[in-house]
């Protein structure tokens, strides 16, 4: 068990790629905090981690309010004594071309995406920087590298989301800490099964797998970036797409 005695903090937990960490984490036998607007999916995700054998807790977090995010980091450090990894991975949408976009569209997913993960950041770094270890994997997308048509306020977060990565990188690796983040691609979830079929067939044609991705396969790539295998990799972007986009 790669994860034996570690407590994971995942943050979009309940469902999707959050939920799909949080159970392979437990399999490798992390203790999770499943932490969601979503109390209700939160505490279904947190009994299904349990039944696995580890300590699991749901909490209700909005990751764009510090003074709720750092509540809840006490919370985990009260009831499970440590954070020992945390996965920035709470996310939102709200696309739209850039002339019809709203400010209230713009903020809302710089909000979730990009502040969101400095307030998690920020609310566990000073537990982690006293005990001298820590794994913090931030969420991107392939879409914060090259961009997209219609979605310049998600392009921009996730952007931004690299960019912290590599900052707190270099601030925390003294304290043996590494950050690093996972980017996406065409991952099959809730959210892109809404998307037009023949939308879906164009963005097949351009991977070169010629498939698209699972929670799983992203989930996979967390747990290495959460292991000790990890231990010399920080402030790097681990692309997952099949090959879609090649810098």
């Amino acid at each position: 068990m790669r994860l034996k005695g570690k407590v994971a903090l995942i943050t979009g937990g309940a469902r999707g790629i959050g939920k799909s960490i949080g159970l392979l984490f437990a399999k490798e036998g992390a203790d999770i905090t499943v932490a969601d607007v979503n109390l209700e999916e939160a505490q279904k995700t947190a009994a299904e981690i349990e039944a696995l054998g580890v300590k699991s807790l749901a909490l209700a977090m909005d990751v764009t309010d510090y003074a709720k995010v750092e509540e809840a980091v006490n919370k985990i450090l009260d009831k499970l004594g440590k954070v020992d990894i945390l996965v920035n991975n709470a996310g939102i949408t709200k696309d739209n071309l850039i002339l019809r976009m709203s400010q209230a569209e713009w903020d809302a997913v710089l909000g979730v995406n990009l502040k969101g993960s400095f307030n998690c950041l920020k609310a566990v770094s000073r537990s982690m920087l006293k005990q001298h270890s820590g794994k913090i994997i931030n969420v991107a997308s392939i879409i914060g590298i090259v961009g997209n048509a219609g979605q310049a306020n998600y392009s921009a977060s996730k952007a931004g989301i690299i960019a912290l990565t590599k900052s707190a990188a270099k601030e925390f690796s003294s304290r043996n800490i590494n950050v690093n983040a996972v980017a996406p691609g065409f991952i099959q979830t809730d959210m892109t099964a809404r998307l037009p079929e023949e939308l879906k067939l164009k963005m097949k044609e351009a991977i070169p797998l010629g498939r698209f991705g699972s929670a799983d396969d992203i989930a996979a790539t967390c747990l290495f970036l959460a292991s000790e295998e990890a231990s010399y990799i920080t402030g790097q972007t681990i692309v997952v797409d099949g090959g879609m986009v090649m810098a």
